[in-house]
């Protein structure tokens, strides 16, 4: 099977919707290119090729042959060395064209102005035509260019539009001029109209640039020089020029370019770039640590263990840009929308010119009236509109702990009316400790623990890591148990010798012990019910064939457990505890959190089947799970949602990741959903709105082409600075917590 790469490209000159869906279309009709996704609000386009097929010098002439630019492609995150809207300024023919046209068009703005006014204010014929002509034949050259390019490939789009408009009233007024016919010129209304649009190009230009401050912002946390010792020697290397297993130092105040593990030294580290906590860490040897993390009170040496676009803040950053390069259903649907646009846009305009002049006998009024339509139409409004708000939704929830691994899962969120919560290491801390213990006849403390080390050592789970920690606080040994098998939600099972060695759940260890005690298995079973009223969870040890007896163990709920739960319940979202733990101990922490349903005694492969049957019953469905054995479920659900990833965004089953590691998290996934569709809905309508009302009014004569093109520009800067808005967005727990800095505010 041939291989494939991923590629990404910044491409200028992208003005709607339709013409990403016509960079799509082409590159998808491409040999060998296996996906291609164009984004307006970044003008950005990613490709999927496979190795036997096209190669990337064939994708760029094939863009470019369609009228388009390539600026260059966005460098890695070991490569880029300042923000991104750095290296995409606006080009400086751009600008020059922008002044150039609104220094010529000031006079045709004041004869426009004068025409209210007493006298009134009128320039020569011959002047007007030589301050409009540098503006429709230079400063208007692109948009010229680029409506051929499409007409050629008999595709239209927004310059089609602008072009048709402007060229047919400032053709018209030559025409007229050189003529010498009595009528009216729009030498003003053209030029007028183009000034517009170029004002307005940048405008949505600088405003694009800050829908990606996010990223900007987490690309300025990078350190870009470290100290590494080489030779018996310290020496500074530019941080992308580390390698792996480099032994660093790190001063206080100074911040770690690399993923690592502290081989010296002690120190408090302030993680919040990547968790959003406020309070600093006490890291100390052996301990792992992250890139772009600020060291603040000790001097430390690490091994690099990640380095480069591996780093947990790359990863980071690589998911955000991922994120906001996908789409949700509402911008497939308004895209879809903005290609039927133009076409439908056309017939309005000739119908409006034909009807009219056949209504009125006055051929000019219906010129004006048909120009001022296709003025006035703006696809690229509709196709701004979902973009822009998923991108600034997508950067502002990465600085609050937030990582959507796609658009639909922002979408998605919003329409969830129940959520499932697993119990160990998502309601609770995830961290137990043996509280209490029995012990059969003859059996040590130290035998019964050493049997569980012996097995539980080789499981991840945080029940069996509680086990081993105490046994080795306790300066217990091991078992040698060999040919050690995990049962996922029920136990582990091991060998010494001829005895089966295992440990696990009551259930689990009662169907391995054929023999025992009956006394014992009497008492026991009262002590276990106790336990276990009291939400203590029992883990059994079987040697043999015999129970020797059992551990409990007990987790703390995670401090906002209960206000999330309960803020959840305000917000109609049905909350449902799905555990693989014993009926009463879940009973007893749902109680105490104030969950009403709970699904207890669920195995790993079984919650899949559980999250579909909620689905049935209860629509939309999130699940929040720890990310270990809940990936099953995750992947089933509607919204998977992993917590206690820390800075590990490897979860590939969860659809949104929770790098603060709090509970609170899904409130403020909730929020930001909500608020993120909520601009999107304003934006179509506003996109719309603008339209709906606005042609109809240029059709019927009632709308000048002049204040149409203004309209049209402000369609589109409405869009953009509404989404801009949700950089104001703030999390619900942000009282609770500090975040970093995500940019200035509008």
């Amino acid at each position: 099977m041939p291989s494939s790469r991923s590629q990404e490209l910044i491409i200028t000159g992208i003005s709607s919707a339709a013409g990403a869906a016509r960079i799509e279309r082409i590159l998808q009709h491409l040999p060998g290119v296996k996906q291609a996704s164009v984004n307006v609000a970044s003008s950005t386009a990613h490709i999927s090729l496979d190795a036997s097929g096209v190669t990337l010098s064939d994708v760029i002439q094939t863009i470019e042959r369609a009228g388009f630019g390539i600026q260059r492609a966005p460098l890695s995150y070991g490569e880029a060395s300042v923000p991104r809207h750095e290296q995409e300024p606006l080009a400086r023919r751009d600008a020059i064209g922008l002044a150039v046209a609104a220094l010529l068009s000031l006079p045709l703005l004041v004869q426009m102005l004068g025409m209210f006014m007493s006298p009134t204010i009128e320039l020569s014929p011959w002047v007007q035509w030589a301050l409009a002509t540098p503006i429709q034949l230079w400063c208007a050259r692109l948009l010229y260019v680029k409506a051929w390019r499409a007409l050629r490939r008999r595709q239209t789009d927004m310059d089609v539009l602008v072009a048709l408009g402007t060229g047919i009233a400032y053709g018209f007024s030559t025409l007229a001029l050189c003529l010498r016919l009595d009528v009216p010129l729009y030498f003003d209304t053209s030029a007028m109209v183009v000034t517009l649009v170029l004002s307005g190009r940048m405008l949505e230009g600088l405003a694009r640039c800050r829908a990606g401050a996010a990223i900007d912002m987490l690309l300025a946390l990078r350190p870009l020089q470290a100290h590494v010792e080489r030779n018996r020697a310290l020496v500074d290397v530019d941080a992308d020029q580390l390698r792996l297993g480099d032994t660093l130092v790190v001063r206080p105040g100074e911040k770690l370019p690399a993923d690592g593990v502290i081989i010296d030294g002690t120190s408090e580290l302030d993680e919040s770039v990547l968790s959003g906590e406020s309070q600093y860490v006490c890291k100390r040897e052996g301990h792992e640590v992250f890139a772009a993390t600020l060291n603040c009170t000790g001097t430390l040496r690490m091994k690099a263990t990640r380095i480069g676009n591996d780093t947990s803040l790359a990863r980071i950053i690589s998911l955000v840009e991922q994120a906001q390069r996908s789409k949700a259903r509402v911008q497939r649907l308004a895209d879809r929308a903005a290609t039927y646009f133009i076409p439908i846009v056309l017939i309005i305009a000739a119908l409006t010119f034909f009807i009219g002049w056949g209504w009125s006998g006055n051929a000019l009024n219906a010129f004006l009236s048909a120009v001022a339509v296709l003025v006035i139409a703006c696809p690229c409004a509709i196709g701004l509109a979902a973009p822009t708000a998923v991108m600034v939704g997508m950067g502002r929830g990465a600085t609050a702990g937030l990582l959507f691994r796609h658009a639909q899962a922002l979408e998605q969120m919003r329409h969830v009316d129940t959520l499932i919560m697993d119990k160990t290491g998502t309601l609770t801390e995830g961290r137990p400790k043996v509280v209490s213990m029995t012990k059969a006849p003859g059996v040590s403390e130290r035998d019964l623990l050493s049997a569980a080390y012996g097995v539980e050592q080789y499981s991840e789970h945080p029940l069996a890591q509680a086990l081993v920690c105490h046994a080795q606080a306790a300066d217990i040994a091991p078992l040698g148990v060999m040919n050690v098998k995990l049962h996922p939600g029920r136990g582990v099972i091991g060998q010494l010798n001829d005895d089966v060695v295992a440990s696990g759940s009551v259930s689990f260890v009662r169907e391995l012990s054929l023999l025992g005690d009956p006394v014992f298995d009497a008492v026991s079973r009262a002590w276990i019910d106790r336990q276990e009223e009291q939400g203590i969870t029992v883990i059994g040890i079987v040697r043999g064939q015999y129970v020797m007896g059992y551990v409990g163990l007990s987790d703390r709920l995670r401090s906002g457990a209960i206000r999330t739960v309960k803020r959840l319940n305000e917000q109609g979202v049905h909350v449902v505890m799905l555990t693989g733990d014993a009926a009463r101990v879940a009973a007893r922490v749902a109680g105490e959190v104030g969950i009403d349903e709970v699904i207890a005694g669920v195995l790993p492969e079984g919650k899949a089947a559980t999250v579909e049957m909620l689905q049935q019953r209860d629509g939309k469905v999130a699940m929040l799970g720890d990310g270990i054995n809940d990936a099953p479920a995750l992947a089933t659900a509607d919204v998977g949602i992993a917590i206690g990833a820390g800075a590990d965004v490897s979860l590939e089953a969860a659809d949104i990741i929770l790098t603060h590691n709090r509970l609170e998290g899904v409130l403020d996934a909730l929020s930001l959903s909500r608020a993120t569709l909520r601009r999107i809905y304003q934006n179509l309508f506003f996109a719309f709105f603008y339209n709906g009302l606005g042609i109809p009014l240029a059709a019927f004569g009632l709308l000048n082409p002049v204040i149409a093109g203004a309209a049209m520009v402000m369609s589109s800067v409405s869009v953009i600075v509404n989404s801009l808005l949700l950089q104001r967005w703030l999390p619900p727990s942000h009282s609770h917590v500090r975040y970093p800095h995500s940019g200035s505010q509008l």
